[in-house]
């Protein structure tokens, strides 16, 4: 789960959301929500997981379009999917949400928008192809993404955080997650010494998915929270038991 950064220097984070949560988001961002079944919405009710992920997208002549597929686990064992289409076709370019119960009906929204004609039916550009980003590993939020990694890398104190190159990837992300991540465990040598790891990804325009690694610990000699970032989990972990050895 996500925990708060220790100091007010850093952003805090929030707690994973709950599946009746993650529906209350789509529901509330959605312009036909109120056109749901209600028995769907009693069904979801008592979800006990929830997963996302991007389904299709087409760009073309500065107007987009997503599809993210959303599923519950009921609590008989079954799955429940909404499928919710963004687009910013409307006047005043602003992105309209709408959720829709199957696809056929989703299918139907997304042939009324007024995309170029040859823009695809649930076929990716060249660059986003179906594989790359049907199955993404998580459930992404398109708010501020090229921000935070602005700010992630410029708070990463580690002389080998990631460089320019990965910057300028990030400079076009169009949605990330961050998570606290699990596994191996990091020796601790001092009582009191505390660290934290977490995955930021992030989701670009072409589909692909870049994961930074962020270290957050106190193995500093005056015992402040310190920030570093790495490419990769390994590389991350490591570091987090070199410090850890370094301290008596």
């Amino acid at each position: 789960m996500s925990v708060p950064y220790g100091t007010a220097a850093y952003e805090p984070r929030e707690s994973p959301e709950s599946p009746e949560e993650h529906l209350a988001r789509l529901l509330g961002r959605a312009l036909n929500s109120f056109e749901l079944p209600d028995e769907t919405i009693r069904r979801l009710d008592r979800a006990l997981a929830y997963d996302g992920s991007l389904h299709s997208a087409h760009h073309s002549a500065g107007l987009h379009r997503e599809t993210y597929r959303h599923t519950w686990l009921l609590a008989d064992g079954s799955a429940l999917t909404l499928w919710e289409l963004v687009h910013n076709t409307a006047p005043g370019s602003e992105p309209q949400h709408e959720v829709y119960v199957d696809e056929e009906e989703l299918r139907t929204a997304t042939g009324r928008l007024p995309l170029p004609a040859d823009a695809p039916d649930f076929e990716l550009p060249v660059l986003m192809q179906l594989s790359q980003v049907a199955e993404t590993r998580h459930t992404y939020v398109p708010e501020g993404s090229a921000d935070h990694a602005r700010r992630l890398l410029r708070r990463a104190e580690n002389p080998d955080r990631p460089g320019a190159d990965i910057a300028s990837l990030l400079a076009a992300a169009a949605a990330h997650q961050i998570t606290q991540a699990f596994g191996r465990p990091c020796r601790a040598g001092r009582a009191g010494l505390c660290f934290s790891l977490y995955e930021h990804a992030f989701l670009l325009g072409d589909g692909r998915e870049i994961s930074l690694w962020e270290v957050e610990h106190t193995a500093t000699p005056d015992g402040r929270h310190m920030c570093e970032v790495y490419a990769t989990e390994d590389a991350a972990r490591d570091a987090m038991e070199r410090r850890a050895a370094q301290v008596p």
